[in-house]
Order: C-alpha cells, then structure tokens, then sequence
C-alpha cells in the first residue's frame, strides 16, 4: 500500500465520533492529500476554512502546525509524487523526510515562516506557564523548555529542515498510536472513581440505608446484564445483522464484498475506524439505553472501542490502522469470522483489579491529605494576614490621635477665624516694642537708647523715686510715733 493511504494514519484522530484523516483522492486525474471529513471528502486545495468546514482537530497541541506543514507540502509536485510511492515504513525510517531537499523555493521559504511562528508560540506558552505559576521574576531558560516538544528541531528556530519533517512524521505517528491507550487508562480512572464515589457515600448512611443502597445497586447490575446475546465484533453474525436491518436487505444473500463497498462511506476502498465503529451500532443497542439508569453511556463508548480494536487486531494485517477490501475478503473465511467465540461485554470484564483500586484509594487519601495541609496552610495565613490588619488598623488609629493632639496644642484663637490654619509658635507676631530689632541698628542706637533711659530715669517724679535707706516711709496704717530728738547731734 503507498504512503498517502498510509501518511493518512499521522493525522488520524476520533473526536466526538467524528474522525479525520488524510487519505489518497483524486483530483483533476492525478492524487492529493485530502481531507476525509465524516466519511465525505475535502479536496485541500479548495483551501476552506476548518472552522467553517466543522472539522475537529488531532487533539495534538501541534495539530495546526502539522496541519499547514503538510498542506504545504502538498503544493509541490516533486513531493506529491514521492508521497505516492513511498511506503509507511519508508516514512518512519525517515526517506521521506529526506526529499524535502527537492521541494520548490517557495514551498520551503513558507514551511519556514511557519516554524518561526511555531517556535514563537511555544515561547508564549512558556512565558504564559511561567506568568501563571507565578515565576515573573526568574531567567526563563527557552532552549531547555523547548526540548520537551520533539516534533520541532528546537537548536534551528528560524528555517524548516529534513529533521524538522522526521520529527514531525515520527511525533505525530507515535502520539497517535497511543491515543486509544490513553482513552483506555481515562476510562478506568472514571471507573473506580465512580466506585470510589459509591463507597464514600456508603459510609455516610446508617445500617439500614447502606442495606437498601447496596440491594439498589445489585439490581441496577442485573438490570443491565440481562440484555439480548450480543454477537462477536465482525463476525458473520453480526455482519449479517447489519445486512438486515441497517440495510434491509435478505440475510440469504448477504455477500461479503458487496457489504464492504455499501458501508465503505467515502469510497475510498477502506474502513477506517469511524465506519469500522458504525458497523457496532446495533450490538451497542441491545446493552446500552440511554433513558435508563442502569446504563452508562461512558461505558457504552469503551465498549465500542474495544470493538473497534478487536476487529482491527483482527483484521488489519498489515497495522496500517485500515482495512483495505482484500484483508476484510481473507478475514470473511477464516474460522473465527464462521464461528466465533462469545463477546464478553464490560460488565462481565471488570475495568480493573482489586489492587489497582487500592492504590488509586491511596492515591486520593494522599491528593486529600495535601490539599488538607495546603488548606490549613492558607487558614494559617488568612489569621496571620488579619492580625497584621489589625496591628496596622491599631497604629493608624494611635496616629491619628497624636495628630489631634497636636493640631490641638496649635489651636488659632477665635479672634483669628476658623478658617485660617493655626499660626506656629515662632511665627505669631510680637506686641509692639517687642519686634525684633536688626543687629546693625540696636549697636547704633545702643548709646543714645542708653541716654534715652537716663533722661527718663531723672524725669521721674520725687514721689516716686526711692528713698535712702532709714527715709522709707511708714506703712499707713502704722501709728505715728513722735520722734525722739535727744540722741540727734
């Protein structure tokens, strides 16, 4: 099989239930790389928007780089030819890569703008991580954060290389392949979560509550278990179930090709996993309901991948993630496709062990424990932070009131108005006489100031100038005493 048909599994992804790919179509006689869009086909060079087109992503983080890259790529004529003839194999060991070397100037100049712009974003999201995180004030090291995404050669940030295209092709691939082990491992997390939730409810009920919630719940398993026999995925059974009430058409004359071309979708001579999925519907059916309790349509879609996969394993010979019309055509007569063995379904293979529900209790206990501790931990710190409040509320208070003291010891007098601010001491004006007088002036005045104060002195009146000692005059009300003039000389 060529590359384009295999290259289409770099880009394959299931979301939502709608699948995209890149696959061989032809257009105006020659092949492209097109979109295949829930079932139907989109030539790239139409160049629609994905928004207006509906079409979900890769839910690779890279998925618009890796989309324009190729998209790119397919506008040169050297390239599309080697796409062609080139094996997935090929691809992963990198031959591929190699022919980006004879791709137009042009070509190359854009696939280097786009890994700028590539480098520039996953900087942005570094520093937007860092921002977050709240490191705003630490060197970000770009060249060591960028080793983490291997898709892009992080040492060249300015021009689009071979090694850039490998690792592209060999990031993209790898991240694809384990995308159902990643769905597998979220689902057993999302059930022994729900058992998790169901014990923990359990110990919040009295005796006779977890009596009536325990016989609730065996009845809702059994409620679920007793379903019609669901036949094995791609067997001749459950092909020719399909045959006769999806396409109304007589069991007797089920044909094996004629029920490939009918359910190959787009016409491109494959199932791909979406229209493998659509062939599970009506098994699916017969377990899950979604108006009843008792089934969960989480599980529903874990069963129908786990389908999906087996009938892949099966089938898919050469793990190209397709099935192309000869694989299914070998698959139709071999002995487990005539009699197969019984499907087990979900209820009858628990989605993990004993011991792995332990250790993921243990794990929550330990999640619990830290955001307790973490929690105590910000409690501590709101009454820290009051406290400081308070402290701080006490000091402005006590500031506020030696403010008042003070403006109150600098009180104006009322004769002064209200409306004028307090006068400081130094600044009040003296009472006459007392103004200051320059230093220059009072020496030149000092001698005349001095006569000044002796010519007053001699104006004062005799009544009140001070008498010699002995002359002072008796107190008035003191008895007049006649004068002894014997001892006068």
């Amino acid at each position: 099989m060529k590359c384009a048909l295999h290259i289409s599994e770099i880009i394959y992804c299931n979301v939502e239930k709608k699948s995209i790919k890149h696959s061989l179509l032809p257009v105006g006689g020659k092949y492209s790389l097109g979109l295949i869009v829930a079932g139907k086909p989109v030539d790239s060079a139409l160049n629609q928007n994905q928004a207006e087109l509906g079409i979900p992503d890769t839910g690779l983080h890279y998925d618009r780089y890796l989309r324009e890259v190729i998209d790119f790529l397919e506008k040169d004529q050297h390239f599309r030819e080697k796409l062609h003839n080139t094996d997935m194999e090929d691809i992963k060991q990198g031959k591929l890569a190699k022919e980006l070397d004879f791709v137009s100037h042009h070509v190359r100049t854009k696939l280097d703008e786009l890994k700028r712009q590539e480098v520039s974003r996953l900087r942005t999201l570094i520093k937007a991580k860092q921002d977050i995180e709240g490191g705003n004030d630490i060197a970000v090291d770009h060249q060591a954060l960028l080793k983490q995404f291997e898709y892009l050669n992080h040492m060249n940030p300015h021009t689009f290389e071979v090694e850039d295209l490998d690792r592209l092709i060999k990031s993209a691939t790898k991240d694809l392949e384990n995308y159902d082990k990643e769905r597998h491992e979220e689902f057993k997390r999302y059930e022994m979560m729900k058992e998790h939730e169901r014990r923990e409810h359990l110990k919040t009920l009295d005796e006779e509550g977890r009596r009536k919630e325990e016989e609730h719940y065996e009845e809702m398993k059994k409620k679920h278990a007793d379903h019609p026999k669901v036949n094995h995925p791609g067997s001749k059974d459950q092909l020719k179930e399909v045959w006769e009430e999806a396409d109304g058409l007589d069991p007797e004359d089920f044909d094996p090709k004629t029920f490939f071309n009918l359910h190959d979708t787009n016409g491109d001579g494959f199932f791909d996993e979406q229209e493998l999925e659509a062939l599970f519907t009506k098994e699916l059916e017969k377990i899950y309901d979604p108006t009843n309790e008792e089934d969960d349509m989480v599980e529903m879609e874990e069963e129908r991948l786990r389908m999906r996969e087996h009938v892949m394993n099966e089938v898919d010979s050469n793990k190209d993630r397709l099935v192309s019309l000869d694989e299914f055509l070998v698959a139709t007569k071999k002995k487990e496709f005539l009699e197969p063995d019984s499907w087990e379904t979900l209820e009858q293979n628990q989605a993990y062990t004993d011991e792995e529900m332990r250790v993921f209790e243990e794990q929550l206990a330990r999640q619990e424990e830290d955001l307790n501790l973490k929690a105590a931990d910000l409690q501590k710190q709101k009454e820290d932070l009051e406290r400081q409040q308070e402290q701080l509320n006490a000091q402005k208070l006590e500031l506020q009131q030696v403010t008042e003291l003070i403006l109150e010891g600098n009180a104006v007098p009322e004769s002064l108005g209200h409306d004028q601010p307090p006068v400081p001491p130094e600044h009040q004006p003296l009472p006459p006489g007392h103004q200051d007088i320059p230093l220059e002036q009072q020496q030149q005045h000092a001698p005349q100031n001095q006569q000044d104060l002796g010519q007053e002195h001699q104006n004062i009146p005799q009544q009140n100038q001070p008498l010699p000692p002995g002359h002072n005059s008796p107190p008035h009300d003191s008895p007049q005493m006649p004068r002894d003039h014997s001892n006068v000389p």
